[in-house]
């Protein structure tokens, strides 16, 4: 009988009559790439006997090394820092997903659990909201985040995209640039190439003095991301590469691929590195082919992944995650942790995903990290400082207390005005024959509006079939009048519309909303939102849209609204607006519990906290402390259906099953 390999024994489902259990699979995929990294790499053991049982690289940090003349650099199956062999033990925080209050904490923790990199990306959508208008402010204060990173002593790998992915809308790429109907994303198109162009001369020029060589944290910058899973053309990675060194990017450049498509991906002098999704033992073949005796990062291992509405949260045994990172480590595998703090989906940040049905992510963007989304610490945390300290020199560093929580009194003394009230207090509407896309509204000085809700009203006569075929991108709810008749989104592409009263012209009212567009795959070129296409009434596509932009900014939700506010004194139908006002003593971070409210979004002195949906999982939304002040604070919250009674706050989440 010929032996199998661990890679193969493992491979080989008749180990088990009729396959493995069910609840064995989760174990065994992510099982699977680590027992035929060892069968394909058991050699490399071999190389590192001499090591000692724990890496000392204290001298290695930003602070001890201040003469730079040697950035990081490959040496044979090392990497290599001022010549020094260096092993990245890399984590990912983001900072648009952190309070600017707390990026410290978060990079405090980072270090203190014996990691020695930071790896963060950068969203183009959020830091160019509209075309031309690029900001590096506020919580988009790219650099000094980064500069904090090397103060607290952390290096740095930077994704500046294009793309970035990320679990974000359209995966960090701006809308507007879908208002180009021949638009091809991540290609060498020249619309889209010249808008990159801009964006690199602004960004690239921000991020260069903050390199290694110029005495900054920044030792390697990634180029795209996973581009081998789309590949829509050859060129474009060899222009993003360009465009990154024509504009002073000198640190060691990486790609950023899965298993199956890590050639697709790859760059000739530029590192590959993986992500742990689809590893088989070819993978590793094919990666000593195309670069030889190299280092092997695991660019983003990942412990679990994001949550959608209306579905289980994500989970993972810890035990196999900790088994797998002893593994890579025995290997002298450098790593990089998605997540290390996930954060929050603040405002309409949060994408989508599409496994046979569309999925849109929840506000919380905990994916398994070590820190909880408020940024404490888990029982993950501690089993992973202990593992660092036993195999790493760490060096001693300040870590954090917890962060105090509060329970506000509820909110109960309410006020509302209905959506239909507002509508004349907003900027004019469109007027069109056919439905219009978000994205190709005369708003935002020629931008398009690329989140919220938009309002498509019209007339008619007579009772039917609405059909949407498709066309309601992502979520719409139907009124006749002001009477709700139903909803249209990607499971349901029909309405049946009954008449009420006499009259002769009925007022169709579909308010659409943007839930997230796909943050992966080649389908991204086509994800405009809103009433993409004709509506139909009994097969007769509806006329005469007059059309309300309700993006949700912060322009928006501050604009006064004199004297229609009215006191909530039974359950309110929306669509309405509801405000109330929290008072504070000293800020502490809570959460918010919409118990008795159904869907719709809350704002705290005119930050977007996030969507909030009864469907779940999730039911609390964070609120952090940093955003409140002393003294009254004013909620507002704009409810799709039916509005509860009273804002109720605890102080842990709940994110759900």
């Amino acid at each position: 009988m010929i032996s199998k390999t661990p890679c193969e024994r493992i491979l080989s489902t008749s180990a088990w009559e009729g396959g493995p259990p069910l609840s064995m699979w989760a174990f065994l995929v992510r099982l699977e790439y680590i027992l035929c990294l060892s069968s394909a790499f058991s050699v490399m053991s071999q190389l590192h006997h001499d090591l000692s049982p724990r890496i000392n690289q204290t001298h290695l940090t930003p602070s001890q090394l201040k003469i730079r003349r040697v950035g990081l650099k490959v040496r044979g199956s090392n990497f290599t820092l001022e010549g020094f062999p260096f092993l990245i033990v890399a984590g990912t925080v983001h900072y648009f997903r952190v309070p600017r209050g707390y990026w410290r904490d978060s990079l405090l923790k980072l270090k203190a659990c014996g990691f020695n990199t930071l790896t963060t990306h950068v969203p183009w959508n959020l830091h160019e909201p509209r075309v031309d208008q690029v900001s590096f402010t506020g919580n988009l204060d790219l650099m000094t985040f980064i500069s904090m990173a090397s103060e607290v002593g952390l290096w740095v790998i930077l994704c500046p995209g294009p793309y970035i992915g990320s679990d974000l809308d359209l995966g960090g790429l701006p809308s507007w640039l879908l208002k180009d109907p021949k638009m091809k994303l991540r290609t060498t198109y020249k619309g889209f190439r010249n808008a990159v162009n801009r964006y690199f001369d602004k960004l690239i020029s921000k991020i260069v003095p903050l390199q290694y060589n110029q005495g900054g944290p920044i030792i390697a910058v990634q180029v795209e991301n996973e581009y081998g899973s789309y590949y829509l053309d050859k060129k474009y990675m060899l222009y993003v590469k360009k465009a990154l060194v024509t504009r002073g990017i000198k640190v060691l450049l990486m790609t950023a691929d899965t298993g199956l498509e890590l050639k697709r991906g790859y760059l000739k002098d530029v590192l590959a590195t993986l992500h742990m999704k689809n590893i088989k033992k070819v993978t590793y073949q094919e990666l000593s082919s195309i670069q030889g005796h190299s280092p092997i990062m695991m660019m983003v291992y990942t412990a679990s992944s994001f949550d959608t509405w209306g579905a289980l949260r994500n989970s993972l045994d810890h035990h196999v995650l900790m088994m797998e990172v002893r593994e890579m480590f025995k290997l002298r595998f450098s790593l990089n942790f998605y997540m290390f703090h996930g954060g929050t989906n603040f405002g309409f940040m949060g994408g989508a995903a599409s496994l046979n049905t569309y999925l849109p992510t929840v506000t919380n963007y905990d994916y398994g990290a070590l820190l909880t989304e408020d940024g404490e610490y888990t029982p993950e945390y501690i089993t992973f400082q202990e593992y660092f300290g036993s195999v790493l020199e760490v060096p001693m560093s300040l870590q954090p207390g917890h962060k105090q929580k509060t329970v506000y009194k509820s909110v109960v003394r309410l006020q509302f005005v209905l959506l239909w009230e507002i509508l004349p207090y907003l900027d004019p509407p469109m007027k069109s024959a056919k439905p219009v896309s978000m994205e190709m509204l005369p708003v935002n000085q020629g931008s398009g509006q690329s989140y919220g809700y938009t309002l498509y009203e019209t007339y008619i006569s007579t009772g039917g079939i609405l059909s949407s075929r498709g066309h309601v991108q992502d979520r719409a709810e139907v009124f006749l009048n002001e009477q709700h008749m139903g909803v249209l989104d990607h499971s349901t592409d029909h309405l049946n519309i009954t008449r009420n009263g006499y009259q002769d012209q009925h007022a169709l009212r579909i308010l659409v909303e943007n839930q997230g567009r796909l943050a992966y795959g080649k389908a991204i070129n086509t994800e405009r939102k809103g009433l993409t296409g004709d509506i139909y009434l009994n097969n007769s596509p509806l006329r005469k849209f007059t059309i309300y932009s309700l993006d949700m900014n912060i322009k928006f939700i501050q604009r006064t609204i004199p004297k229609i506010w009215k006191p909530v004194s039974n359950r309110v139908k929306g669509p309405a607006f509801f405000l109330g006002f929290l008072k504070v003593g000293e800020p502490k971070d809570t959460f918010i519990k919409m118990e008795g409210w159904t869907k719709g979004v809350i704002f705290i002195n005119g930050q977007n906290l996030g969507r909030y949906w009864s469907l779940g999982p999730q039911e609390t939304l964070y609120l952090p402390g940093p955003w409140l002040h002393s003294g009254q604070n004013e909620i507002i919250v704009f409810e799709e259906l039916t509005g509860g009674l009273a804002i109720q706050f605890v102080n842990m989440p709940f994110l759900g099953y």
